[in-house]
């Protein structure tokens, strides 16, 4: 049996802040690594050319708790990016959770497409939720919860991991090519993972 040869880890954020839902990107960008700190009002990525051996600190000026996010829609008040972003043929797909004012007790989950060489770009955006807490084993403990915790696309689906009610794990699914499709045609109708 091999043994594990961890690494001593470094804080790359400020001592004594509390940062959530930061996320590294799974490829380099122009040739650095990108860590997406905050998704609202503005996608903020910091670029740093040897992670091994950052010896800084990301500054966010994101503040705890939820954000303002688009004004008189179903994600006016933003939680965080969820799993590490995907690339796929329009650009990074990045999944995040956010509550509606007027549904305050309930996160949902939308994504968005970020531009591949610049992902401080907004190219596509859900204009509804695309997974929400309506089953009984996402409100059976915290009540209307859904969080992705992961994602992956194994063939031509797209693999959502996330928590139900801060009690289960689940797993939703859609082709990633409708998916994409909604995001990209202006989103008409509501789209919904099976789950």
């Amino acid at each position: 049996a091999g043994k594990w040869k961890w690494r001593k880890p470094r804080l790359i954020s400020p001592p004594g802040t509390v940062n959530k839902n930061w996320l590294l990107f799974p490829e380099k960008i122009n040739g650095k690594y990108a860590i997406v700190h905050s998704i609202t009002t503005k996608i903020l990525i910091d670029y740093i050319d040897d992670i091994d051996n950052f010896d800084g600190y990301i500054n966010s000026p994101r503040a705890g708790g939820p954000q303002p996010g688009r004004k008189d829609r179903w994600d006016g008040l933003v939680r965080g990016a969820g799993p590490t972003p995907l690339k796929t043929d329009l650009g990074w797909l990045l999944l995040y959770h956010a509550v509606d004012k007027n549904d305050s007790g309930k996160y949902k989950l939308g994504a968005m497409i970020l531009d591949k060489n610049d992902p401080t770009k907004v190219l596509f955006r859900s204009k509804h939720p695309i997974l929400s807490p309506d089953m009984h084993y996402e409100n059976n403990g915290k009540p209307g919860v859904v969080y992705a915790s992961g994602a992956l696309v194994k063939g031509d689906d797209l693999h959502i991991y996330y928590g139900g009610a801060d009690k289960v794990v689940c797993v939703a699914t859609t082709p990633l090519k409708e998916l994409l499709k909604y995001l990209q045609t202006g989103n008409a109708k509501a789209y919904q993972l099976k789950k």
